[in-house]
């Protein structure tokens, strides 16, 4: 089981962090991606990663072990980065698309507006 938490509305600029937490699986063993279905467009992968840290120029996923739970932070946002955010789990070394993930939480919706 996947549950999303921390989806908020904020500013254009504004940072946020999400959580998955994990169940029934341990986090550093299994690919955990983090999945953006925006407002009309097709669910895109936003950053994948086995085990470990990973950054883009904006976003950076975290797995914390000891909480079997998988952080997404999220800074500078802008207005495209409205949507809903999913995270979820598949095999070790998944790429990042959505057809390689098996297991999925229901999502958490970030709003970037002013």
């Amino acid at each position: 089981q996947l549950v999303e938490s921390g989806g908020s509305s904020v500013q254009p600029g504004g940072s946020l962090r999400l959580a998955c937490a994990v169940s029934g699986f341990a986090v550093d063993e299994f690919a955990i991606g983090w999945f953006r279905q925006a407002p009309g467009k097709e669910l895109m992968g936003i950053i994948c990663s086995t085990g470990r840290n990973l950054s883009t120029s904006r976003f950076t996923i975290s797995p914390d072990n000891a909480a079997n739970t998988v952080y997404l932070q999220l800074n500078n946002l802008k207005p495209e980065d409205t949507g809903v955010y999913s995270c979820a789990l598949g095999p070790p070394g998944s790429s990042c698309h959505k057809s390689q993930f098996v297991h999925w939480g229901q999502g958490t919706q970030v709003t970037v507006s002013s």
